[in-house]
């Protein structure tokens, strides 16, 4: 998992970049950079060298802008974590050259973070919960999808699915009762939202099973699609239970030597330098978030595929539910973990899904009263501006989350590195756009994730804030004044 530690010197940077990569891909990962990021920029990148001291292997380049007149010169060793030194050469007197290295930091951590994706493709992830049944690691089902869209965090889009109903019950009934029928159904299930997403989870996180187990097998490409070919999802299931049988019911951690005695057994041999394990007591995380919030502990239920997310919902504080991806935990440490389930609480502590529903609730009412005149002018005009609304106030509330884990978890700037690790490739994409007002108008209730990270990172601890959401509602709309140039 790649995470920032930033140490800054005299007119430059020491800083490392942490990775999930086993030994045997560190290597690899200066080739990658080299090869893909490096060499194909040559008006941007220069003096460009493979280094090699006291058995560590490094890469050293100059970047520069011959235009702005800067240069800067950056010598990485491999390791893990990755040690990074960034030091400016050449600089005219009035050019920022610091927020170019903090440019030139985020670019490498970008580049090393699509490595390790591109890694991810082909590794064998194999995760228990103690205690708990064997199931095998999957990409999400549709269902899965849908129910981290639909009833994850704020719920938007649980109530725009009531569109098309809300025509079959005004076809079926009276106006009135159609409205009645429509607000009580959504009603209903912003109240049931925890157990229908427990529904969709894999396992419940308990004080009795606290913890998850994950080993990872970093394959090669080739070997990771023979395996592929020899085991099907039956066979890699008995593998887990065989592991499972030998470590966890004795009370043993399940280690990377152990489950090679168990590929063995199955005529598939591992390398030694390409293995990773961890083991992440997610009930405690969870807890202590709640502490610091000062609300009940939530139902906590781990959902067992590969991509990164987390949720909350339920209808009050004290009875709401986190759901964590496997995916998640693989990708993050413990710190960041624990800010943004902080995030999720945020949600749950500010009672999100209610206040939404309400919001939405008036949208529906005025519809088809006051603004109804403008719906029968132009439906399809009057939708886009009201979805669009919607999603720009729910943009509010999001980032309030972010503002109330800064506050109770006290770590905005590894939240935002949890963030940046988690949403790298969308971040990418929106510092290199031409122009940045496309994501603050998207039907997404986030605001841009280059947003999200530079607020946080702009955050001076301890956070404090009188009105969380007046301050957050704020930044949303001076931040979108800036992507209009105001």
């Amino acid at each position: 998992m790649v995470g920032l530690n930033i140490r800054k010197t005299d007119g430059g940077k020491n800083f490392i970049i942490e990775t999930e990569l086993s030994s045997g891909h560190l290597e690899e990962a200066l080739d990658f950079l080299r090869d893909y990021y490096l060499l194909p920029q040559p008006k941007l990148f220069k003096d460009v060298s493979r280094t090699s001291k006291m058995n560590r292997k490094g890469l050293n380049y100059t970047a520069s802008n011959v235009q702005e007149g800067w240069e800067v010169r950056i010598e990485i060793q491999a390791g893990n974590p990755f040690q990074v030194n960034a030091t400016p050469l050449t600089a005219p007197p009035d050019f920022d050259i610091s927020h170019q290295v903090d440019l030139l930091e985020e670019e490498l951590f970008i580049a090393i973070q699509a490595f390790e994706d591109a890694i991810r493709q082909a590794t064998l992830y194999f995760a228990w919960v103690e205690g708990d049944d064997i199931l095998p690691e999957a990409p999400p089902t549709r269902r899965k999808k849908a129910s981290f869209r639909i009833f994850g965090s704020n719920m938007i889009i649980v109530y725009l699915l009531f569109f098309g109903i809300n025509i079959v019950l005004f076809i079926l009934l009276e106006t009135f009762l159609a409205i009645i029928a429509i607000l009580a159904v959504q009603l209903m299930i912003v109240l049931s939202s925890d157990r229908i997403l427990l529904r969709t989870s894999d396992w419940i996180i308990t004080p009795e099973n606290p913890r998850v187990h994950i080993l990872e097998y970093q394959l090669p490409l080739a070997e990771f699609q023979k395996f592929q070919e020899k085991f099907d999802k039956d066979i890699i299931i008995k593998m887990k239970d065989e592991i499972y049988q030998k470590s966890l019911a004795l009370g043993l951690e399940p280690t990377c030597e152990l489950g090679e005695e168990v590929f063995k057994e199955y005529g598939f041999h591992c390398q030694s330098d390409l293995k990773v394990s961890r083991e992440i007591d997610v009930y405690s995380i969870v807890k202590e978030a709640a502490r610091k919030f000062n609300i009940s502990m939530p139902q906590v239920a781990l959902s067992n595929t590969m991509i990164p997310n987390a949720a909350a919902t339920g209808p009050s504080p004290n009875r709401g539910l986190v759901l964590i991806t496997t995916g998640l935990l693989v990708q993050l440490e413990e710190d960041e973990i624990l800010s943004v389930v902080g995030h999720e609480m945020g949600h749950l502590s500010g009672r999100d899904p209610i206040i939404l529903f309400s919001l939405i609730s008036a949208e529906f009412l005025l519809r088809f009263t006051i603004l109804f005149p403008l719906v029968v002018i132009s439906p399809l005009v009057y939708l886009i501006v009201a979805l669009g609304f919607i999603f720009f106030v729910a943009k509010f509330f999001e980032t309030r989350a972010d503002l109330l884990s800064a506050m109770k978890i006290g770590q905005p700037q590894v939240l935002a590195s949890a963030l940046r690790k988690i949403g790298y490739q969308r971040l990418h994409a929106e510092r290199i756009s031409p122009t940045r007002i496309p994501s603050w108008l998207n039907f997404d209730p986030h605001p841009p994730i280059y947003f999200r990270i530079d607020r946080l990172e702009g955050m001076k601890t301890p956070v404090k804030v009188k009105n969380p959401l007046f301050k957050s509602a704020q930044d949303v709309i001076n931040g979108f004044k800036r992507a209009l140039g105001l």
